[in-house]
């Protein structure tokens, strides 16, 4: 047994990351491989003109520079790829794309850059990542690249990304204990093994820059609770644990220590499938997605060190918008059928997280937390119903990445505010954030039959008059949730209960119908629907429902009680 815990995880297991080249692909892999000729061979590469750059400064917009820069970054990733996996393939236009990418003003994106800051050192996840690419590529081409290309690559590398990872002056990252200290600390490391790994004259430089990302690892691994619950949701513990995951593997490699031996990464590695609300679909808490990709070559590694379910899908090329290599690579050197374990439990609860999950023919999730979450949404108490593969009540997820949803304007966005999600306004006001607005946890019981989940939700909101706000979940897998919030005021205050869906409701008075999928009995006095159309994370529009059950809460306790069944 290892330090991990799991059969034959020491360093000589499983394939490493290739020297020179990938392992012949297995047949599982075709498709991806389909992907890749098809990106390596397509358009040329688009320009990242200054009329592009300047775009978000000055309007806020983000999405257009980007999908101009990740079409190069799917280039970069697909050539990379091609030359590593068949050593007769011409390098002249991987070259190409090599020079391209150091011709580059910043491999930062405007978003990450400080108005202070010298843009061509700004070292945020992409400057990392694209580093991180080039050094792997190069390194692993060794005399196949032309030694010019080679050269400026190491020597772009160098300046833009470890000559500030090795300055004393903190970096804007170091000590958010969140997705960026993973990232970022990961990817140079990485970057380091590969070209200063086998320098003599850097080990004193390499051991340095180890250490760095070491400390990284430690602030990383400390935000987690030891449920191992990421509260960015689980595209961000593929972005986070994937690149944690990725560089521990190669510092494991290169000196034999484990990273992956501390006892919280065990918790880790289950999170994604404890969010599962079944058949590929995920909890979308925060400014996640439903349906988020699971890199094959991740789920792979973690299935063989601690027993978690393997891959069970190949993602495309493409369902990476970043193209990044850490993802790619890994999938490509690591990944191989294995047999998935025995079914996962049923209901999971995350009480770190403050996170309840229950599986089966319907699916329920409900969340506590607090408001002041990484990626937060003031969301204390919502839920989601699952049904025939559907999210009927639902959770938006991200919205647009612009400016302001960064920024001090961050709940004027559906998405985030409290008003995106099936929770109470009190006397016209919504949900606040901070890290003091929390949920309590009350109570936690589960017997098979009935899982009981109780929040206070008090300090969610600043009402005058209100004392007490507690809400009650009684979740029964036949597909019933009786829903009760119990609230104490000390005058008639206006409480309005909203439902959110992407599914128009019907509705008569004490009920609705969510298209046979979902039926809602209650005795709130006032139903009104309401239609929203924000922009999604994509920048689509996403029309969303939002059915309010609004009745005046009298001096006094009152009782609020909603039955929802699934079919």
């Amino acid at each position: 047994m290892t330090a991990g815990g799991a059969p034959g995880a020491g360093a000589e297991y499983g394939p490493r990351m290739p020297e020179s080249g990938f392992p012949r692909p297995v047949g599982a892999l075709a498709s991806l491989l389909r992907d890749l000729r098809s990106a390596a061979d397509g358009d040329p590469m688009p320009e990242l003109s200054y009329s592009a750059y300047r775009d978000f400064f000055d309007t806020g917009n983000r999405i257009r520079y980007e999908r101009r820069y990740f079409r190069r970054r799917a280039r970069l990733a697909a050539r990379a790829a091609q030359a590593l996996l068949d050593p007769a393939t011409d390098l002249g236009p991987l070259a190409d794309t090599l020079w391209s990418v150091c011709d580059e003003y910043t491999w930062a994106l405007p978003a990450h850059v400080r108005p202070d800051g010298d843009p061509t050192r700004c070292l945020d996840l992409f400057a990392a990542e694209t580093a991180h690419t080039l050094a792997e590529t190069v390194a692993a081409l060794r005399d196949r690249l032309d030694p010019r290309v080679a050269d400026r690559v190491r020597a772009e590398v160098d300046r833009r990304v470890f000559a500030p990872f090795t300055e004393a002056l903190p970096l804007s990252w170091e000590g958010s204990g969140n997705n960026w200290e993973a990232v970022c600390a990961g990817a140079v490391g990485m970057a380091a093994l590969a070209l200063l790994g086998d320098a003599p004259a850097q080990s004193s430089r390499l051991a340095a820059m180890l250490d760095r990302s070491r400390r990284a690892m430690d602030r990383y691994l400390a935000g987690f609770g030891d449920d191992g619950g990421c509260a960015e949701g689980v595209d961000y513990w593929v972005y986070g644990f994937g690149y944690f995951t990725y560089f521990a593997e190669a510092l494991r490699a290169h000196t034999g220590e484990d990273l992956m031996a501390a006892p919280k990464v065990r918790q880790i590695a289950a999170f994604p499938h404890r969010a599962a609300l079944g058949a590929g679909a995920h909890v979308p808490f925060s400014d996640a997605s439903e349906r988020p990709w699971l890199p094959a070559g991740l789920l792979t590694r973690l299935a063989e060190r601690f027993g978690t379910p393997p891959a069970r899908v190949i993602p495309s090329l493409h369902d990476d918008h970043c193209y990044r290599w850490g993802h790619l690579s890994r999938t490509l050197a690591w990944f191989r059928p294995i047999e998935a374990p025995a079914a996962t439990e049923p209901v999971s609860f995350l009480p770190d997280l403050g996170w309840v999950i229950q599986r089966g023919r319907f699916a329920f999730a409900a969340k506590g937390g607090h408001n002041d979450e990484p990626h937060n949404h003031n969301d204390l108490g919502h839920f989601i119903l699952h049904t025939h593969g559907e999210s009927v009540l639902d959770d938006l997820g991200a919205g647009e990445y612009t400016a302001d949803y960064f920024g001090p304007r961050r709940y004027d966005s559906l998405q985030p505010s409290a008003r995106g999600h099936s929770v109470p306004v009190i006397d016209g006001q919504a949900q606040l954030p901070g890290p003091h607005r929390a949920a309590r946890i009350l109570r936690y019981a589960t017997d098979g039959d009935t899982t009981c989940f109780d929040l206070d939700l008090t300090t969610a909101y600043e009402v005058a008059g209100l004392r007490s706000l507690i809400r009650r979940f009684r979740w029964s897998p036949v597909g019933r949730l009786e829903l009760v919030d119990e609230i104490v005021v000390e005058r008639p205050l206006r409480v309005e209960e909203m439902f959110i869906s992407r599914r128009r409701p019907s509705f008569t008075p004490g009920t609705a119908d969510w298209g046979g999928l979902v039926t809602l009995s209650h005795d709130c006095p006032e139903t009104t629907l309401e239609e929203v159309v924000p922009t999604n994370h994509q920048a689509l529009p996403d029309p969303v429902y939002r059915l309010r059950c609004a009745m005046t809460a009298a001096t006094g306790r009152s009782t609020l009680r909603f039955v929802f069944d699934l079919t």
